[in-house]
């Protein structure tokens, strides 16, 4: 008889280890609290409007397509995906709004004219950002991470002596570029990796590559078609997937876990997987004598931000925005210190415009526009409906001024998502948006284990163990979560 395996959670990380164990033999059954597949990416309808209510950015197209070539699929048998061109729109300080070109040519145009000479430094900094990309992404995200002996190959030494592990982006970027637009144009991404640029590994220029280089890319139809495939490719391969079911307990005999406790009664299960919240899996559904990690140890950890969101209906269309809008046109560096240094509300915050109606008619009703609006703030922070509308208004001027027209007479729908709907929804870890900061001391083996270390078949999986957090590191999550089970069953 095929083993039986629980796996927690709907989210990326979940889908993907549930359907990879589906088709090696497995019984899946995947148990998710909320009414619908996605985690944090998933959408909800309101007004004529359709939301994706987290993940916006399409980044690493290949790591999409290596998914479903697992199963002999392709991306296009789900969804038809385009790419952005412009990729973003940034609005630098002055306010100077600039298209990023999906181009090489012409974005290597837009460095030299920011920076006489940046147009060569941009070729060099992308060919070893693809290295780090070809190793970071092809070989070690792919490592359970579970033990030092991963890395005794000499040629992945070798590799890893090339990735920059001990330099950080800040000191390297600037061996390339001088100018505050480029400067704050490549290390953008570390504002969502959980650090300042002075505590970022020089690694991560990988994800500059991935911006730069393979581009910006939109599913037809929202963010939530790649979920939507996910599910469609999990029950092709045989796996249960059960909604509103919270799991109240895994259960522990003689260091092993017999299943799950639900309020519907027990589920027995072989392995379990918890794709749920790592902090929450452990300190909430373990009893204490089998937890790996301490609540000291999760209050040491260093967390990647979170996020007030807001989601507006607006019922005419804005001109002057892009599908991707990012507004640098405040103090980049001393938000970034109010999120990871002094943590507390930014007084003058940047923010992130998503306006997905721009590319794509479905999200909105005919003459209407669909805005998602993003203001990165620190984890653990209150988020009472005063500081809501405070930060509402205070962006809002400044997107009218940038659309040079009144939007909040024409908002028909809004609905804000902060700290509180994070814990809510998702029993995130101080309401966190992105899981673990990547820095260098929680990096691989030094992130949160995916295997526990006193449950001998219980697993984990997500933005809180390995590789890290983003979409394309939780697909990979869930891949190799369920090849260390296929090893030890």
């Amino acid at each position: 008889m095929s083993k039986h395996i629980i796996v927690i959670g709907a989210g990326f990380a979940g889908l993907s280890a549930a359907t990879t164990l589906a088709q090696r033999g497995c019984r899946v059954t995947l148990l998710e609290k909320n009414e619908g597949p996605g985690g944090r990416a998933r959408l909800f309808r309101a007004e004529g409007f359709t939301f994706d209510m987290g993940p916006s950015w399409y980044w690493m197209p290949d790591i999409f397509e290596q998914y479903f070539a697992r199963f002999g699929k392709k991306v296009a048998d789900y969804y038809d995906l385009v790419r952005l061109d412009p990729s973003y729109q940034v609005i630098f300080k002055g306010p100077e709004a600039v298209d990023i070109p999906a181009a090489m040519s012409e974005l290597r145009a837009l460095f030299e004219r920011f920076e006489p000479g940046s147009g060569a430094r941009l070729d060099e900094f992308l060919r070893q950002a693809a290295y780090k990309y070809k190793v970071g992404i092809g070989k070690f995200v792919h490592m359970p991470g579970r033990s030092l002996l991963e890395f005794a190959d000499p040629h992945l030494l070798i590799d890893a002596l090339r990735l920059d592990l001990l330099q950080s982006m800040h000191q390297h970027v600037r061996k390339f570029f001088k100018d505050p637009r480029l400067l704050e144009l490549v290390e953008f991404p570390i504002l969502f990796l959980g650090a300042t640029s002075e505590n970022t590994p020089a690694l991560y220029s990988l994800m500059n590559y991935a911006d730069l280089a393979l581009g910006t890319w939109y599913p037809m139809g929202g963010m939530h078609k790649i979920v939507a495939g996910m599910v469609a490719l999990a029950r092709e391969q045989g796996v249960q997937i059960e909604y509103n079911v919270p799991v109240e307990q895994i259960m522990v005999e003689k260091g092993r876990t017999t299943g799950v406790q639900t309020a519907a009664g027990f589920r027995a299960a072989d392995a379990v997987i918890a794709g749920a919240d790592y902090h929450h899996a452990e300190q909430h559904l373990l009893a204490p004598e089998w937890r790996t990690y301490s609540e000291a140890y999760w209050d040491k950890r260093t967390m990647a931000p979170s996020s007030l969101l807001f989601y507006l209906g607006v019922n005419k269309r804005l001109p002057n925005l892009r599908h991707h809008n990012l507004f640098f046109d405040e103090d980049f560096g001393r938000h970034a210190q109010e999120i990871y240094e002094n943590p507390q509300w930014p007084s003058r915050p940047l923010f992130y415009v998503s306006a997905p109606s721009q590319t794509d008619a479905s999200v909105a009703p005919e003459g209407c526009e669909n805005v998602f609006l993003l203001i990165p703030v620190a984890p653990n922070l209150p988020d009472p409906e005063e500081t809501r509308e405070h930060y509402y208004h205070l962006i809002m001027e400044r997107l009218e001024r940038h659309c040079g027209t009144s939007i909040r007479d024409a908002v028909v729908f809004k609905r804000s998502y902060a700290h509180q709907e994070f814990r809510d929804d998702y029993h995130s870890y101080k309401g966190n948006a992105y899981g673990l900061a990547n820095t260098l001391r929680q990096t691989a083996i030094l992130k949160p284990s995916l295997k526990s270390k006193k449950v001998s078949n219980l697993y984990f999986t997500g933005q809180l163990t390995v590789p890290g957090p983003g979409v394309p590191p939780s697909l990979i999550s869930g891949q190799v979560v369920a090849g260390e089970i296929l090893k030890e069953l």
